[in-house]
């Protein structure tokens, strides 16, 4: 007898999805396979089949399933991957609106000691278990959301025990939790207050303690910096990515968000899988950009929240070719929601992608950000059986109506982790 399918969902509407195990762009990103009446079949956590229903019911054969699902006409795509996130962390910072709303930036806040800073304080003082059910509460709410993989960050420590702290709590959300957790080190997110006159110290220690302790004690996957005027300078931040390569942590860049540093070029230079924020690169740096290979990985609601012109998407989509993706940037200081939906939209209204664009772009284009390009981000025979049944007929309808939760299940490696908006299982 053949091996029985864990998952048969049939009836669906339509399913879209990107193709392939690279990042698409330019005119790629709005090429996406599009097939009415559909079905996915589903074995040891992987796709099977997926397509049209006829194909797919003929594949299964008499194979018993164990769990059969009715689409009921639905919209069925890829689930949604969010490619930078500072998941784990305490405290929240509403405190900080009223003076953003009086003018004062980011940048300013952070040098008079809160921003960053403030919750640096918060979480050196949280207790691991404390952190750990914060992040996880979190983690629900996005998988209800439609999100299925999420990249968490370090860099609310500053120094080490609270760096180790926030990555193994993040290693252990990855162990427990439905979603995928993906680990990248951001040690060099702020100069601590301790090191204010002294920056190229805490560089060093970064570069020559916290990155050999993350690979060795296998941590994280990347290493990233905020390379930003007023943070930490290109030397400053090659020193660190440099470190991050010799010890195996890929390198990521927070990149030309507040100015034109040289961030992109600079993400380039070094190899980096992604580049994040853009919102001032230079035309020579998204050039580099996409001779390099980097995926740009953008946060409308970053920009949104900090009043903000948003990065310049169809630049690079259209001159440069760039693979654009798309993440939520959540965190309690400059983009504090959940929801990859709400990001969509914000795409579309203020940064004029379409809806196949943006699919591509927190589907295969954020995996590929996160070098799982091969395993999630489309629906094809072989990878994770990752994937989202929507109250829609088509992507427009995820964009066009917004400020709502869309799904109405969630599966996560061929199970099903949430149904009506709450989580009903695990992997």
């Amino acid at each position: 007898m053949e091996e029985a399918l864990d998952l048969l969902v049939t009836g669906i509407g339509r399913l879209v999805t990107a193709e392939g195990t690279f990042p698409k762009g330019g005119k790629g990103m709005g090429m996406l396979k599009s097939i009415p009446k559909a079905a996915i079949a589903a074995r040891a956590r992987r796709v099977v089949a997926a397509g049209p229903e006829e194909e797919v019911l003929a594949a299964a054969g008499d194979r018993p399933v164990g769990r059969w699902l009715d689409a009921a006409g639905r919209l069925v795509t890829p689930g949604l991957i969010d490619a930078h996130t500072h998941l784990v962390h305490a405290g929240s910072r509403e405190h900080e609106l009223s003076l953003k709303l009086q003018g004062v930036s980011y940048l300013e806040i952070l040098a008079a000691g809160g921003g960053i800073q403030r919750t640096v304080s918060d979480t050196r003082r949280a207790a691991e278990d404390d952190l750990y059910e914060k992040a996880r509460r979190t983690l629900d709410v996005m998988m209800t959301m439609g999100t299925t993989t999420v990249e968490a960050k370090s860099g609310y420590g500053l120094e080490w025990e609270t760096e180790r702290k926030q990555l193994r709590v993040a290693r252990e959300l990855n162990r427990h939790h439905p979603m995928d957790v993906v680990s990248t080190f951001l040690g060099a997110h702020a100069v601590p207050g301790e090191y204010r006159d002294r920056p190229d110290d805490y560089v060093a220690q970064v570069a020559e303690e916290m990155v050999p302790a993350v690979a060795r004690e296998h941590l994280a996957e990347f290493c990233d910096v905020f390379c930003e005027e007023g943070v930490f300078s290109v030397r400053q931040s090659r020193v660190i990515l440099e470190a991050g390569r010799r010890w195996g942590l890929r390198p990521k860049v927070h990149a030309d968000e507040m100015a034109d540093t040289g961030g992109a070029e600079l993400a380039a230079e070094v190899g980096a899988i992604s580049a994040d924020h853009l919102l001032h690169a230079s035309e020579d740096g998204l050039r580099a950009l996409a001779e390099g290979g980097v995926v740009a990985v953008l946060l409308p609601g970053t920009a949104f929240f900090l009043g903000e012109t948003p990065a310049p998407a169809r630049k690079m989509i259209d001159e440069f070719a760039l693979p654009v993706a798309l993440a939520t940037d959540y965190n309690p200081g400059s983009s504090p929601t959940e929801s990859l939906q709400l990001i969509m939209a914000m795409a579309a209204a203020t940064m004029r992608m379409t809806p196949e664009e943006i699919v591509t772009a927190v589907t295969l284009n954020a995996a590929c950000a996160l070098g799982r390009g091969g395993e999630t981000g489309t629906l094809e025979p072989g990878k994770w059986a990752d994937f989202v049944l929507w109250e829609a007929e088509n992507p427009a309808y995820l964009v066009y109506r917004f400020g709502v939760n869309h799904t109405h299940a969630v599966v996560k490696k061929g199970h099903v982790v949430a149904v009506n908006k709450k989580v009903v299982g695990s992997c």
